[in-house]
This record gives structure tokens, C-alpha cells and sequence, in this order.
């Protein structure tokens, strides 16, 4: 079990001490801003305890140029904090504040025992001038006390140096962030950290990791199902199927 905490995190990004900002910001602003119903103004009320914007990427402060196109804007880099109350709804949470702010967020999330960095590209909303919303689903991953040998988190933390990103814009440097979460996700099935070569392969793996994680999802069903299941013939059945999937399971571990 290897611990990581927050501190390290931010070290590890290798952040221009010119893109620091390190300033508290009210819950407030995100409860008139980004939250759409009583229940996320609720969310966001009692299950954050502060809300602290560490740093922010520019052209002029990292020398990587802004990236636009008809659907999006990447003119800045957001690096936030969030501290979380306990039983705080942190996936809600993290998803309210990506479309809160109409940059693409660095996010890490902390609370009692868990440390979360979550990344989503965004778009402009169809609908509303101004707002943005999700472009495809964010990538968020547990960081603290993974299962994982000392090694690939040694690995991962200096992968995240921004010296080490791609550079060609904004957009392309936050995907870069965004394949290293990627690589860290498949090390958790694989226990080796590798990091794509080429956005071809990293949109590969994140196509296995999406496939390997409804495989387990389905697999989990059959096993409850032949648990309840007491004909014979249908146990051997859903084992049957079970098998199936492990053996499709272990074919897409190749593209991870």
C-alpha cells in the first residue's frame, strides 16, 4: 500500500511559481453558478468545506499556446481544491465544478482518507450562451492508498511534471494529463505504468478500460445469479458465460 498526499501532488505537477495563485474561494460562487437544482445547491452546501484555486496555466506563464475551435475554447488551465466533509457526493461534486468553469479543470479532491484527481474536457453548451458542459465523461481516479507497487506511483508522479506534457496547445497538454490518469487506471489491472505513445493507442486503452470494467460488471451479475440459481443445468450455464467473458476479459488486457 503506497500513501500519496495532496502536497505531493501539486509538487509533482512542477507548476511555474508565476501560475500560482493559492486563493480561497467562496462556496458561494459555485452555488449560484453550478448548481442547477436544490439537491446540488445541498451538495455542494454541506459537503464542501473549502474551495482553494492553487493555480492557473496561461500562454504567457507557460508558453504553450491557447487552443480554439467551434465548440470549445482552451484559453487558461484551472488547477483547483476541493476538501470534502465526510459523506460528501464527490462525483456530483467534481462534475459541478468542471462545468462551473468555463476552463478545463485540474481537479483534486480531498477528504478524510481519500485523495481524487478528476480531468474532463468541456464544450460550450448548445442551449446556453456562455456555459459549458461535458465533452465525453470525466476521468477521475482514487490516488491515495491504491494497491499498486512504490515503483508505479514513482512512475506516475513524474509523468505528471509539466515539463513532460505535450505542447503544441492548451488542449493538448490537458490530454496529456488526462492519458497519464489513463495509464494510471490500467496499471491498477495490469501493475505496470506505461504511458501511451500516440493518441491512437491512448484512445485504444481508454476503450479497453471502458470494456474491462462492464466485462467485471456483467461478470458480477452472473455471479449473484448462479449464487440465487439452483437448477443444475442453468448453473453450469452461467458459468459457461462466465468463463466467456474472463477469456474476453484477458484478450482486451493487451491494449492496456
Amino acid at each position: 500500500m503506497w500513501s500519496l498526499e495532496i502536497g505531493q501532488l501539486i509538487e509533482a505537477l512542477d507548476l511555474p511559481a508565476s501560475c500560482r495563485v493559492d486563493q480561497r474561494i467562496p462556496k458561494k460562487l459555485l452555488v449560484e453558478n453550478g448548481a442547477p437544482t436544490a439537491a446540488d445547491k445541498r451538495n455542494i452546501t454541506e459537503g464542501i468545506e473549502e474551495i482553494q484555486w492553487v493555480a492557473t496555466l496561461k500562454p504567457s506563464s507557460i508558453g504553450v499556446p491557447e487552443y480554439r475551435d467551434e465548440n470549445r475554447e482552451y484559453l487558461e488551465i484551472a488547477v483547483l481544491h476541493i476538501a470534502l466533509r465526510q459523506d460528501a457526493k464527490a462525483a456530483r461534486i467534481a462534475e459541478l465544478m468542471h462545468r462551473a468553469v468555463p476552463y478545463p479543470i485540474l481537479l483534486l479532491l480531498t477528504s478524510q482518507d481519500k485523495l481524487t484527481l478528476s480531468m474532463a474536457h468541456i464544450r460550450w453548451a448548445q442551449n446556453e450562451a456562455g456555459k459549458v458542459v461535458l465533452d465525453d465523461e470525466s476521468v477521475a481516479v482514487v490516488l491515495k492508498d491504491l494497491t499498486l507497487a512504490q515503483e508505479v506511483f514513482a512512475a506516475f508522479l513524474q509523468a505528471l511534471s509539466i515539463t513532460r506534457q505535450p505542447r503544441a496547445n492548451l488542449k493538448v497538454l490537458y490530454q496529456g494529463w488526462i492519458d497519464i490518469l489513463t495509464a494510471l487506471e490500467a496499471a491498477q489491472i495490469t501493475g505496470q505504468f506505461v504511458i501511451s505513445t500516440n493518441p491512437e493507442q491512448a484512445a485504444a486503452r481508454r476503450a479497453a478500460l471502458h470494456r474491462c470494467r462492464d466485462i467485471d460488471s456483467q461478470i458480477a451479475i452472473l455471479r449473484t445469479s448462479a449464487a440465487k440459481e439452483k437448477q443444475v443445468a442453468r448453473q453450469v450455464e452461467i458459468n459457461l458465460e462466465i468463463k466467456k467473458l474472463q477469456a474476453d476479459r484477458s484478450a482486451v488486457w493487451g491494449l492496456l
